[in-house]
């Protein structure tokens, strides 16, 4: 329609004439990934590094964009906000010239929305009735958006983008400004499952029924279950994140949604991340919607599918259950994102499971090898003994719910490495876990 296309010819800016509207203290949130906006980014770290907005806040997650903000010379001058470490910002966590942000993916856009005022978010170009798709990228910041508090909304688009079905669109008429500026989408194939990988995904393939509705995190064991799993029949994705197993499954003839009692017949997301070929699944593909994070992480909403299986990462366990999945060596090293609301939504899920895995040992620098299973955990819980459901390593898998303390001691004991077994039996009776 001729009216959308004059609005959309009037909201149009340049990233400069953009910047001169950005106050000394606003509070700006984007998306995971690649919703975030590489044109606005680079201006607003050209702004930034001009000394004139120390009191401005940045929030955003999975920072693929490298150090456009992510730098310790815009950070530094700065608020930078993030909730889930990638490499380049780990070591701003470490010198404190970033802040870490604790957050459940479910509840994160009830707490941006009461701290921030301005969205830069990557989208789709416009479609014929004005709207724009968030794509791959609704996450948190298309509930902000639809958080009813006022906000300035400022899109970047690109033609790059892809759109995508689901609950996921804006009008043209609610943002307050666009700017334009094309660039390849960051892609990152799955790296090939290692032989430990491919043990958990094998353990936890065998508690798999046909029918089971999905969700997988980030690493190379969910990819590996996506292997494990191509000969299941009648799968249904309800995922945080879409990753390329979900792909590799619908290829094998896996995945269908068919037997999903909730919301069938469809895939249901909030962010995807992974090949430029699962972006391309993605585009307008009816059979997948992406929607917002309080949606799709919503335990409540989630567990309404039965057979709900989820499968997360975590970096070290202790002898009763306790899990941390995102600190490491003393530092902060991803996130929990949604670990905890699908953990809890597989749990309350009619014959659904929770797995949360990790390898039994790692070997360090200098060659010296340590258990991931501790007598107690030395990184900051991210999954406390009362929610977890099962832990899985390469060597087997235990179900802790239920269980009381020696029972669950001897089962992670059962799932250690060999070569730590004796200690952590000498160290649980010490500690009087163990008679």
């Amino acid at each position: 329609m001729e009216r959308w296309q004059k609005m959309y010819r009037d909201k149009r800016k340049t990233v400069a004439e953009i910047m001169t509207t950005i106050p000394p203290n606003a509070k700006i949130v984007t998306g995971i990934g690649n919703a975030q906006p590489k044109g606005l980014l680079t201006g607003l770290a050209e702004l930034v590094k001009q000394g004139g907005h120390r009191e401005l806040c940045y929030f955003g997650t999975m920072a693929v964009m490298g150090n456009i903000i992510a730098d310790p010379a815009v950070s530094g001058l700065c608020r930078y906000q993030d909730s889930y470490a990638t490499a380049n910002v780990r070591p701003l966590f470490a010198t404190a010239a970033a802040e870490y942000l604790p957050s459940m993916l479910s509840d994160s856009v009830r707490q941006l929305s009461e701290t921030f005022d301005t969205v830069f978010q990557t989208v789709a170009p416009m479609d014929k009735h004005g709207y724009f798709s968030l794509g791959l990228e609704p996450d948190y910041v298309y509930g902000v958006i639809r958080s009813g508090k006022p906000l300035r909304i400022i899109f970047e688009v690109n033609e790059k983008f892809p759109s995508t079905f689901g609950d996921n669109h804006v009008h043209i008429t609610e943002i307050e400004a666009l700017v334009e500026h094309n660039w390849d989408m960051i892609a990152a194939p799955a790296a090939p499952p290692d032989e430990a990988e491919i043990r958990i995904a094998e353990h936890i393939a065998k508690l798999v029924p046909d029918g089971a509705c999905l969700q997988l995190g980030i690493g190379g064991t969910p990819n590996a279950v996506g292997v494990m799993l191509e000969h299941k029949k009648d799968l249904g994705i309800h995922s945080e994140m879409i990753c390329d197993a979900f792909l590799h499954l619908h290829k094998a003839g896996a995945i269908n949604n068919r037997r999903k009692n909730f919301m069938p017949h469809r895939g249901v997301g909030t962010f995807v991340f992974g090949s430029q070929e699962l972006y391309d699944w993605v585009e307008m593909n009816p059979g997948l919607e992406m929607w917002p994070a309080n949606f799709v992480n919503d335990p409540r909403i989630a567990c309404q599918n039965d057979n709900l299986i989820a499968v997360n990462g975590i970096v070290e366990a202790d002898l009763t259950g306790q899990c941390v999945s995102e600190d490491m060596n003393g530092h902060t090293y991803s996130g929990l994102g949604g670990q905890q609301d699908f953990t809890l939504a597989a749990y309350w899920s009619k014959g659904g499971k929770a797995f949360l895995t990790l390898k039994s040992s790692r070997v360090d620098k200098a060659g010296v090898k340590h258990s991931n299973i501790l007598p107690q955990v030395t990184g900051i819980v991210g999954m406390t003994r009362w929610n977890t459901h099962y832990v899985v390593t390469e060597n087997g898998l235990v179900c802790l719910k239920g269980k009381s303390i020696p029972e669950r001691v001897e089962g992670m004991i059962g799932i250690a490495d060999p070569d730590f077994r004796d200690e952590l039996r000498f160290s649980a009776r010490k500690m009087g876990l163990l008679r």
